[in-house]
């Protein structure tokens, strides 16, 4: 299939969403289709064959897209749509996969197409109101839930990260055709180099002895950051050598982070090592004794998770059902939603508690069975058979 794809993000940066699209598109494309993406002017353009990239127009004195719902968005959302437009008229396409809220723009070029839409659901619209704290208003919170039964109702296929959004899709349309996706695609970087993890510990300077406690990922207030701030405190006066890694976050979100790492007293145990190549993630995360994701709300699966698994370092999450979809106390030492629990969590690891013993050769297990590339290249096919179902009275055809 000539698959056109919608998706309002600046693409690529290195966080959840734009992560899932190129492995979205990586799947689509090695199973044979094409790409046209049509996304945010911003971004790091990423070569794949295949995939072709169309940006839309920058607005005047717009210069990035945050995270989450913004103001910022109806201006570029509505540049997408004219390129959107634009390709809908002058090629000719199989379906249209639209991501997040740019399936409003997909099921209006796939009505006037007559062509299928996919609905990529990474998130339930209007839990993005609460979890970004963009606003509290209950008129605008019904618009985003009308929004997304238009979108579950009136999609061919519906793509979900986790049971929690199948739920939400079922309630909408017991009937409608949905594929659970986990963001998992399996290893595609080469094995790490010791010497790269040796340059990385020098770089952050730690010792090859320093025990680390390492969070990955964006640094918005969702993510939990402030507990396991203050969860250092504790871990702090039992293990002082330890240090806190924090890889990820805007200049901005870093400087706030750093100030309430000083206010808390923590500041010379907390080193903050920016944004980083994606292709640095796999030797980061052999640096470290822990992983930790003190995720404090929301319900999707934070996509690191599987990157954690796959890595086999213990990991300390907290018991919420943002994790519980995936972790279980065999795979993971799950903890309260409290600092000082969670500071318990951590200092299990970093004390050698038997109790937590074996969790992170369990996780590299679990990865290794069920979140295979394998795998999702299945889910993928699964997809594309329901969006093209096979015409009555000929034979079923792979579109794969």
């Amino acid at each position: 299939m000539h698959i056109l794809m919608i998706a309002p993000e600046p693409f690529f940066e290195p966080r959840g969403t734009p992560f899932s699209e190129v492995h979205r598109i990586r799947a689509l494309t090695d199973l044979g289709h094409t790409v046209d993406l049509v996304t945010y002017p911003f971004g790091r353009d990423v070569t794949m064959p295949g995939l072709r990239i169309f940006r839309c127009l920058r607005p005047p004195y717009l210069t990035h897209a945050k995270i989450g719902p913004s103001l910022a968005k109806i201006p570029l959302d509505t540049l997408v749509t004219v390129t959107a437009v634009r390709l809908a008229l002058t090629r000719r396409y199989d379906a249209v996969h639209s991501h997040e809220e740019g399936a409003f723009i997909g099921l209006g070029l796939a009505a006037l197409l007559r062509i299928p839409h996919l609905y990529d659901m990474h998130s339930s619209l209007p839990q993005q109101l609460t979890n970004f704290a963009f606003s509290r208003s209950t008129l605008l919170r019904r618009l985003f839930a009308a929004g997304e039964r238009l979108l579950i109702r009136g999609s061919r296929v519906i793509l979900v990260l986790c049971p929690h959004l199948a739920d939400t899709v079922r309630e909408v349309d017991p009937h409608a055709r949905m594929v659970r996706m986990e963001n998992a695609p399996g290893p595609t970087d080469p094995p790490v180099d010791p010497e790269a993890v040796s340059r990385l510990r020098g770089e952050l300077g730690l010792t090859p002895a320093t025990p680390v406690i390492l969070s990955t990922g964006t640094l918005e207030a969702y993510q939990g950051l402030d507990l396991l701030l203050e969860s250092m405190v504790p871990v702090r006066q039992a293990r002082p050598d330890a240090r806190l890694v924090l890889a990820g976050g805007k200049p901005d979100q870093v400087e706030a982070l750093r100030a309430a790492a000083r206010a808390g007293g923590v500041e010379e145990v907390v080193i903050f090592a920016g944004q980083r190549p994606a292709g640095e993630i796999p030797a980061l995360l052999e640096t470290a004794a822990v992983l930790v994701s003190p995720r404090s709300r929301g319900t999707n699966t934070p996509l690191k998770i599987y990157q954690y698994l796959r890595s086999g370092r213990p990991i300390v999450a907290t018991r919420l059902l943002t994790h519980l979809q995936v972790l279980d106390d065999e795979v993971a030492v799950l903890t309260k939603p409290t600092a000082e629990d969670f500071a318990r969590g951590i200092l299990a690891v970093l004390q050698g508690d038997p109790q937590v013993g074996g969790v992170g050769e369990r996780a590299r297990r679990l990865a290794e069975t069920k979140y295979t590339y394998e795998a999702y290249l299945e889910r993928t096919r699964e997809a594309c058979r329901s969006l093209v179902p096979p015409i009555p009275g000929e034979l079923a055809k792979d579109p794969a």
